[in-house]
């Protein structure tokens, strides 16, 4: 078994969850917006989609997806109108909304652990990218390939758990004094808004 591969493996991983995009904007933004605690249960959402990846690699499904065109545009097509309807719910609420008052919108645990569920399943490029990442990897000779997938995505999801947790616990210790501005809950609205529009959009314009 070789272990540099998996060190190695780890540390890629580590680079590829700091870099900033989708998903750690994501998380930073329901931190910021709510609170370190629920950060973390989006966190949880994002990091259990994984597995589904995990399993769609490790089973070859996405190498379908990767070969079908149409059920490829179908999934990222999925993905992203489910965060325009996001963006849609949150364009909705109070636009004077103020982040310490009892009117805040704020989604409970299981809510936005969903969220990050189905914004993470409904996204084809990460089972791609799992499919063009994992394979390089791959640690031993004797071991089943199945067996090898499952362990890189596990490792794949502490790693990224480990790194989103800490951005989700930074930003939700600043949540409680940037609720002391009275205009704070009306930017960060638009905010939301513009992140959920943007992620849809990389989603939708993304290629194999």
């Amino acid at each position: 078994m070789a272990f540099d591969l998996l060190i190695s493996f780890a540390i890629a991983t580590s680079a590829l969850a700091i870099s900033p995009g989708p998903d750690n904007i994501y998380v930073l933004m329901h931190s910021m917006v709510n609170g370190k605690k629920y950060g973390l249960a989006t966190v949880a959402g994002l990091i259990a989609g994984c597995m589904v990846h995990t399993t769609l690699v490790a089973f070859g499904v996405s190498a379908i997806i990767k070969q079908n065109d149409t059920l490829f545009f179908i999934l990222k097509l999925l993905g992203a109108l489910y965060l325009l309807f996001l963006a849609f719910k949150i364009y909705q609420s109070n636009s004077a909304l103020s982040l310490g008052s009892t009117h805040i919108p704020k989604k409970n645990l299981g809510q936005l652990f969903k969220q990050g569920f189905i914004m993470n399943v409904l996204n084809p490029k990460v089972s791609i990218f799992f499919l063009a990442f994992f394979p390089g990897f791959l640690f031993s000779d004797t071991m089943s390939t199945i067996v090898q997938f499952y362990v890189l995505g596990l490792l794949f999801m502490l790693v990224s758990a480990i790194i989103f947790s800490t951005i989700a616990i930074l930003a939700g210790s600043i949540s409680d004094a940037i609720k002391q501005n009275q205009r704070i809950g009306f930017y960060l609205k638009w905010l939301q808004i513009l992140v959920f529009v943007s992620i849809a959009m990389l989603i939708f314009t993304s290629e194999k």
